[in-house]
């Protein structure tokens, strides 16, 4: 499989195929063409002397310094030494390779004035599987994300680190096997290769896949929690999800009437009881207006890896160089702490379910922690308070990084969005939302297999098999941290909508 880069119309699922699926990544048929006539605009201003900001001034508050034409490419190879100030663990390799490939998009649509050579490096080290090791802390996530973007750019100038093969050696070495020379940067190039929001975007937009399967895993593990209840289903008639005219609302009303199709553990209003409570009533309404957050993410994100977050942008058509804010991360800080959010609520209502599953007062009939023989059995008890306390650490990690702003570059760069840490909580998040997802499956599970055994859902029966294809009921108290991996494991793979889907058909 190949993934054509044009600088147009790289799609989330484009660059997962390449990060995560090991698609080889090209350029389309003449896009050098526009990145020629820009990197030959550069070198025409360079040689009539006319001030550029970042080709031949100084950086920030030194926007004022002139550099001398004979120090001109230095000035850019100190720009990635100065910059590369990275703290913390290495960024996973698929965050790093979307980096890459973001790069080499954005550089492509020939506004930011480099070689060819230098996206044909780039290009080559993705598909020959050299990556760099970008530490995951150090950006302020405006003027690009100069700090993680100098680690990328070190190996191509053979320095720094890089892993090839499995094995994490210098930049050079990696290089020199993978069989990429390195490049020499002139005029622009520097600049060009780090200021950009590709590490935030990176990060962000892998987050996003994760949370488009963690979507529907939700509405199938809600389903499978409902039905052990006896939900009425009445709640979740379309006529009442058209009245409120949400478009997420109406699909998960509509993916919980799918999954639940042919029950015979449901009920209606006034059967068993009037109402149920709001973690499962509103499940429409809750998981819902996540799917509208993620929507919005969505199509900031799609704009965002085929965006131009060069600074300063060349226009080849008029021979013009303007600066001007493209670097700067706020759409995609406000879009990384949303995803967070709306992730986060998926957690929290999981959670209330799981809690309800559990507690003998409002578990319609349930024993108590879900175990048979309670007291010298503890159940399901523990499991709650891992979910518990994940969901309030995500409460913490929600707050939204981008309403900081600390001044950096002595007051020249005076907002910044913090988007970057935003990106890395909203991960954090997703994470501790699929291990909550996971026990309300593994607990779901359990409560039907407590109770007399009748037919279930289409989709919620699949779900059950295949929880129980990999853990078994617990009669007993046994060690839970494997199981809860387990369960987590089937929602980060995909496994689980993937077998509920083929059973419903795609859920919406």
């Amino acid at each position: 499989m190949e993934v054509i880069l044009d600088g147009r119309n790289l799609t989330v699922e484009d660059l997962v195929a390449v990060t995560r699926r090991h698609a080889k990544a090209v350029f389309c048929a003449g896009s050098m063409e526009n990145v020629q006539k820009s990197r030959d605009i550069v070198d025409k201003l360079v040689a009539e002397g006319r001030p550029m900001y970042g080709i031949n001034t100084g950086f920030g508050k030194f926007s004022d310094v002139a550099i001398p034409e004979n120090e001109i490419d230095l000035l850019q190879i100190n720009l990635i030494l100065a910059d590369a100030a990275g703290v913390g663990n290495p960024l996973p390799q698929d965050v790093v390779r979307g980096m890459l490939v973001m790069r080499a998009n954005s550089l492509i649509n020939g506004y930011s004035g480099v070689r060819p050579v230098i996206i044909e490096t780039i290009i080559e080290m993705v598909n020959k599987g050299v990556h760099p090791v970008i530490p995951e802390k150090g950006s302020v996530g405006s003027s690009g994300d100069l700090c993680p973007l100098a680690h990328m750019v070190l190996p191509m100038i053979g320095l720094g680190e890089a892993e090839y093969m499995g094995t994490v050696m210098t930049g050079s070495e990696a290089m020199l096997k993978a069989g990429i020379p390195t490049v020499v940067l002139k005029a622009k190039e520097g600049l060009a290769l780090i200021n950009g929001t590709q590490c935030m975007t990176s990060v962000t937009a892998h987050a996003l896949a994760d949370t488009r399967t963690i979507l529907k895993a939700a509405d199938i593990i809600g389903a499978l929690t409902a039905e052990s209840l006896h939900v009425i289903t009445n709640a979740y008639d379309a006529r009442i999800q058209d009245i409120r005219r949400h478009q997420g609302q109406k699909y998960v009303a509509s993916n919980m009437l799918r999954l639940l199709e042919g029950s015979e553990y449901t009920t209606a209003q006034g059967e068993e009881r009037m109402q149920d409570s709001y973690s499962l009533r509103c499940i429409p309404q809750i998981h819902g207006a996540s799917r509208l957050a993620v929507d919005y993410v969505s199509s900031v994100i799609e704009n965002e890896i085929n965006a131009v977050t060069d600074n300063p942008v060349v226009f080849s058509e008029t021979c013009e160089v303007f600066s001007g804010g493209n670097f700067h991360g706020q759409p995609v800080a406000i879009a990384a702490d949303t995803l967070g959010i709306a992730v986060s609520e998926l957690g929290n209502i999981s959670e209330r379910r799981i809690a309800k599953l559990i507690d003998p007062a409002l578990n319609h009939g349930l024993p108590a922690f879900l175990v048979k023989n309670g007291g010298i059995n503890c159940g399901y008890m523990i499991p709650q308070y891992a979910a518990a306390a994940l969901v309030s650490e995500n409460k913490i990690l929600a707050h939204p990084s981008s309403v900081d702003s600390i001044p950096t570059s002595a007051g020249q760069e005076d907002h910044v969005s913090m988007g970057t840490i935003g990106a890395r909580k909203a991960a954090t998040i997703i994470s501790h939302v699929r291990t909550v997802l996971g026990i309300e499956l593994m607990s779901a599970a359990q409560a039907i297999d407590l109770q007399t055994k009748k037919k279930m859902g289409a989709g919620t029966h699949e779900a059950y098999k295949i929880l129980r294809s990999k853990i078994n009921f617990m009669e007993n108290d046994r060690i839970f941290y494997k199981d809860q991996k387990l369960a987590a494991g089937l929602i980060a793979d995909g496994s689980l909508v993937d077998a509920v889907e083929k059973i419903t058909g795609i859920l919406s």
